[in-house]
């Protein structure tokens, strides 16, 4: 019988110290790369030192860790951490998510995540890849907002925070990845042995993907949108189901899953199920959260099929459907 324990158990075993968090595995995996290296030789230096994965004791003098972030100051400079692939300097202007350095709207030990989670150090970033007519953080989302936090500052904090007992440091937003470098440049600094959770509507580009692996040791991700036409209307972004059902299955490869599906009102047939029923066949070793709070924010009141609260029925309609297909509920 499936168990939250034996659904997760790298993530457990991080939580009751008797495994070590991935980030710092990464810093002990040697490499060897010169900055004036072309971006394609990096990427081979990066994928073939992922695939030996040799950790030594010894902190070597370049690691793995140093070369991703690299390679994610080169995305930053001409962005593609997300799908939309705007191909800008982020140093000089924004892309559609918004965000140029990135501002924390606000940090805190949260207790309303999955059980398995808390308590969880939620960082909330400002920005989002996507522009949901629903969204219920739209004031951070679609409005780039916050405070400055310097790595360094972060790093204590975070250290403060697994004191009072966080039992992971949760990235999320609006949406974590057009924040990567950043994030990079924290663990670069952090040393202390918590689980990394990657909180991500899960629009990453593929090179974004690769460089989470190795990091992050539970992926927390969304399943919005069984249809691309959905997504296209109510999230303003194109080939959504290809792109995520790709970052699915990666995640499902390099880590641990949590999936969420917040269940839409009339949208039962054209997103829910095929998103249980691609769950099942493809991924089927994974928590899923079925959740029922939608209700209209944002501007969904100017789209009739998501201008009322999701019912109750519906969302055991969909419920049922997710046991039926034997999926592990949380």
């Amino acid at each position: 019988m499936m168990t939250v324990r034996s659904l997760l158990p790298k993530y457990h075993a991080i939580l009751e110290e008797q495994g070590i968090a991935q980030y710092l595995d990464c810093k002990h995996i040697p490499v060897s790369f010169d900055v004036t290296q072309p971006t394609d030789e990096l990427w081979r230096t990066h994928d073939k030192a992922l695939q030996l994965r040799k950790v030594q004791n010894i902190r070597p003098k370049l690691s793995l860790l140093d070369l991703k972030i690299e390679l994610a100051d080169r995305l930053f400079q001409e962005c593609c951490f997300c799908e939309h692939r705007c191909k800008i300097d982020r140093r000089k202007t924004t892309g559609k998510c918004g965000v140029k350095e990135p501002h924390i709207a606000s940090e805190f030990i949260h207790f309303g995540e999955e059980h398995v989670l808390i308590p969880s150090y939620t960082i909330f970033f400002s920005g989002c890849t996507f522009h949901c007519v629903f969204c219920q953080n739209w004031d951070i989302s679609q409005f780039p907002c916050g405070i400055i936090i310097e790595p360094t500052h972060l790093v204590t904090v975070i250290e403060q925070r697994k004191k009072q007992g966080a039992r992971n440091v949760n990235w999320v937003g609006g949406d974590p990845t057009s924040n990567l470098l950043y994030i990079l440049k924290v663990l670069q600094l952090l040393d202390c042995n918590i689980a990394q959770v990657w909180n991500s509507n899960m629009y990453c580009s593929e090179e974004t993907m690769k460089l989470l692996h190795g990091v992050i040791d539970l992926y927390l991700t969304d399943f919005k949108y069984g249809d691309d036409s959905c997504a296209k209307r109510l999230s303003k972004v194109d080939g959504y189901t290809a792109v995520v059902k790709r970052n699915h299955l990666l995640a499902y490869q390099h880590g641990e899953v949590i999936v969420r599906h917040l269940v839409l009102p009339n949208h039962e047939a054209c997103c829910s199920q095929r998103i249980i029923q691609w769950i099942q066949e493809n991924t089927p070793h994974v928590g899923v959260n079925i959740m029922p709070q939608y209700r209209p924010e944002y501007q969904a009141k100017q789209y009739t099929e998501i201008a009322a609260p999701v019912s109750r029925e519906e969302y055991l309609r969909v419920k049922e459907y997710a046991e039926i297909r034997g999926l592990f509920l949380l």
